[in-house]
């Protein structure tokens, strides 16, 4: 075996060389090679993060979009640290060229595909083009340049003191982990909340190529050509000056990536800390429209369909005590205020700058009817599902549950046999639960959520409504049946009748799916 202060053989792989020229102790050499892991391995799983959080947004779909990333990366992690070995001889240089490209490329792409969002809306095409492909490149070459790190970080710190060589892995991958689990806790608690996807990502890039520059000029730069060492500073003085122009011009490229999302009449953009809620219209004539993540959620065209096909069902029968699930944009609340003999109204939302919005907006709290401004309103800031864990038994006559569709984040549990089961455990005898199944036309699953209820203990009446919306009708007992409330106290509907209530009934039953397992929080269905 070589000693570490032997003469290089002719040939022999850059591990056999002599030692590093370093400008410090070995000891203090060490120390910053397993301090620069840290910071890389931090940054790497911050670029990681943030391409399933945005590709989350951006589709609704986070189990798919967390499973595409994560196994893509991992496997171009594998082929990144074959190709390094290549890299092993020019261990310095490499490592300060791979952080420089991957500091620009993670550091750009989350802008590079929220602008592919804004600018195509192609999330519901092929894998083979658009911004899904855009988002496996991104994927596969991160996963390559993270790979190729701890090669050339194995060489670098075995040049500046020889160890054995498992005991150079253990040194490495407790940093690497460690500067893991930092940027994993970064990433939701410091650089998402306060700076946002786009900058966050461009900060967590000039981080890294200033950690990989700084160890490799600063330590290893005696061993590199002078050549060699200005054309590093001058690659990542220019990668730094992307991220810091990127960063700077990042407030326009927002306001013009949303106006290609929502057109030119955006009036409210805030990023509530759940959601991005944005409104558009509302004023001069103009019809008011409200995105939830950059989806429609209300159209003050066509709302008040899809509410009264949602509300005045579930309110035929027993009503005095009401529970809406969701809803924070109170519209669903405006239609159960309207109804006497309404005694008090809770409303469990996740999101309360929703709520906040709902209140305080002149054009949506006008929409809703001031409904925050009643008395008999109460608002709870809570998950639904973890909210009805600790809610009283038999305490609500009426249950609505006004959520996005169990194709989105929450899916699994917001539509689950389980969650149904709690619902059914916070009805009063005689109580109604009504439940909103997504878009149609998709009967599988409407008739899912159909199962599930079945699977809960209740008894089901689906049915289509404006827009196509699915909704079930569901009951402790016997069926419920799908009519409007007569008799005094009773709103008349604006556009719901009788009638189109049958023939939303009608037109679900001719899409009925049998046999469909329920979904389970283990077992979710709602795919495919």
């Amino acid at each position: 075996m070589i000693e570490p202060h032997a003469p290089a053989r002719p040939g022999a792989p850059p591990s056999w060389r002599g030692p590093a020229r370093l400008p410090v102790r070995p000891g203090t050499g060490r120390f910053l090679v397993l301090a620069g892991v840290f910071v890389c391995a931090a940054c790497g799983l911050v670029y990681e993060l943030e391409l399933v959080a945005l590709a989350a947004y951006l589709t609704g779909d986070s189990v798919t979009q967390t499973s595409v990333v994560l196994s893509v990366m991992v496997f171009a992690m594998g082929i990144g640290s074959l190709i390094a070995k290549r890299l092993r001889r020019q261990a310095a240089a490499g490592f300060a060229v791979i952080e420089a490209v991957l500091a620009l490329v993670g550091g750009c792409s989350a802008m590079a595909l929220y602008a592919v969002f804004a600018w195509t809306g192609d999330w519901g095409g092929p894998w083979a083009a658009g911004p899904r492909t855009l988002m496996v490149a991104f994927s596969l070459t991160i996963g390559l340049l993270i790979g190729a790190e701890i090669p050339l970080l194995m060489e670098l710190i075995q040049r500046i003191r020889r160890q054995d060589a498992g005991g150079a892995v253990a040194d490495l991958f407790a940093a690497d982990y460690v500067g893991g689990l930092a940027g994993g806790l970064a990433f939701p608690f410091l650089l998402l909340p306060l700076m946002g996807q786009l900058t966050g990502a461009l900060l967590t890039g000039a981080v890294n190529v200033v950690a990989g520059g700084a160890l490799v000029l600063g330590l290893f730069g005696r061993d590199l050509t002078r050549r060699a060492r200005l054309l590093l500073l001058t690659a990542n003085l220019t990668v730094l000056g992307v991220l810091a122009a990127a960063a700077v011009l990042v407030d326009d490229f927002e306001r013009a990536a949303r106006t290609a999302v929502y057109g030119a009449d955006v009036r409210v953009a805030v990023r509530t800390g759940v959601q991005e809620v944005v409104l558009t219209g509302g004023t001069h004539g103009r019809p008011l429209d409200l995105y939830l993540d950059g989806r429609l959620r209300v159209s003050a065209r066509d709302e008040r369909r899809y509410h009264e096909a949602l509300v005045h069902p579930a309110m035929n029968g027993p009503h005095s005590r009401v529970l809406i699930l969701g809803g924070g944009d109170g519209l669903a609340a405006r239609e159960v205020l309207r109804f006497a003999g309404v005694r008090r109204v809770r409303v469990v939302e996740h999101d309360p700058g929703l709520v906040r919005l709902a209140a305080t907006d002149p054009a949506l709290s006008a929409l809703n009817d001031h409904a925050y401004d009643d008395p008999r309103v109460r608002v709870t800031a809570a998950d639904a599902f973890h909210w009805l864990r600790g809610a009283p038994h038999a305490a609500y006559d009426v249950v609505i549950a006004d959520l996005p569709g169990p194709d989105r984040a929450a899916g699994a549990q917001l539509y689950s046999q389980e969650f149904y089961g709690l619902a059914r455990r916070a009805l009063a005898p005689g109580g109604r639960l009504v439940v909103h199944t997504g878009a149609a036309p998709r009967p599988r699953v409407l008739w899912t959520v159909d199962s599930t209820l079945h699977a809960a203990g209740l008894r089901t009446t689906p049915y289509l409504a404006a827009r196509d919306r699915g909704l079930v009708l569901a009951a402790p007992g016997a069926r419920p049946p799908l009519g409007l409330a007569t008799g005094p106290g009773a709103p008349r509907p604006h556009s719901l009748t009788p009638r189109l209530l049958a023939a939303g009934r009608a037109e679900a039953a001719a899409g009925r799916i049998p046999g469909l397992p329920p979904s389970t929080l283990v077992h979710p269905r709602y795919r495919g």
